[in-house]
């Protein structure tokens, strides 16, 4: 991907630019956390995606490859004494995170586990079943990150993963066309039955640009879905300090926008993909970090109001 580093400043601005080349919408976001617990961000995000290139990747898969970084991820991540930077650089900054955080390593295995999923497992009989692929390949994110926001505690971290998942089926939604490229259908099949959709059907609309009504329904159901995950853990932006707040709505408005985009094409997910346009994009994160800032000034100044008195 990009030549080894040989420090680990190095290994982290190796995986700030993995992270701000491919997740656009959420290194947005990052930006607003201080500066300080970035790089962290970066580790979390640059580990994640290079696991999931290697199944994920159009042109040149490679399972096998999966199945060796992740013994080798493992066997870096549980080690005591820190790896050398050049070999894998994003491996050297993930394992600083980890240790800096206090993240229980557990935790990347089940992310690990839920990636060679991928690798034999192309479609989920049930909401149940892809939420049990979800635990791994996204709850697991949003409970690796919520010490980095200052969250604890089992309700805020319940809320942290329900807000992975929330993430995640927003980007299954919208990405449904670039998965059946890969032989995927993320969308559970019992849906599919209830709404008289098959995979015929979705193939026809990858093919055409245009899907049928049955599928459109199907799609706003899923939509519905994943906004009620994101009531549940709404709640939890309240659980984060105040420094890492602005951030945190900044993403959970985002990823939002991403359904709002999708239902404003008429749950047309087969045309092109959807994007939040980069204006609304930077007026969100504009108008939440102004928000925060004042949000912050009020709490300084009941603070001072109260020893005053």
């Amino acid at each position: 991907m990009r030549a080894p580093v040989a420090s680990l400043a190095g290994a982290y601005e190796h995986c700030r630019l993995i992270h701000a080349e491919h997740g656009r919408t959420y290194y947005l976001a990052t930006r607003l956390l201080p500066r300080a617990r970035r790089p962290h961000v970066w580790a979390l995000y640059a580990f994640a995606r290079v696991a999931d290139e290697f199944v994920d990747d159009l042109d040149a898969p490679d399972p096998e490859a999966l199945v060796t970084w992740s013994r080798t991820a493992m066997a870096v991540l549980t080690a005591a004494q820190a790896p050398e930077t050049g070999p894998d650089p994003v491996l050297a900054a993930t394992w600083h995170t980890v240790r800096h955080l206090g993240l229980e390593p557990v935790l990347f295995e089940e992310f690990l586990t839920s990636m060679r999923m991928d690798i034999t497992v192309d479609r989920y009989a049930t909401w149940q079943d892809l939420r049990g692929y979800m635990r791994g390949s996204a709850a697991v994110i949003g409970e690796m990150m919520a010490p980095l926001l200052g969250a604890a505690g089992p309700d805020a971290m319940r809320r942290a993963g329900v807000l992975g998942e929330a993430f995640q089926l927003t980007n299954f939604i919208r990405d449904v066309a670039e998965d059946l490229d890969r032989g995927r259908i993320y969308l559970p099949l019992e849906d599919l039955d209830r709404f008289g959709v098959s995979e015929d059907d979705l193939r026809h609309a990858r093919v055409t640009g245009q899907p049928s009504p049955a599928v459109r329904a199907l799609l706003d159901f899923e939509v519905r879905r994943a906004l009620e995950l994101y009531e549940d853990a709404r709640p939890g932006l309240a659980m984060v300090d105040p420094r890492s707040r602005p951030c945190l709505e900044a993403a959970f408005v985002l990823y939002r926008q991403i359904l709002a985009q999708v239902v404003a094409a008429e749950h047309n997910v087969f045309a092109g993909r959807l994007r939040v346009p980069r204006w609304q994009r930077l007026a969100t994160a504009g108008r939440v970090l102004v928000s925060g800032a004042a949000a912050a000034s009020r709490t300084r100044l009941q603070a001072a109001t109260a020893r005053a008195t």
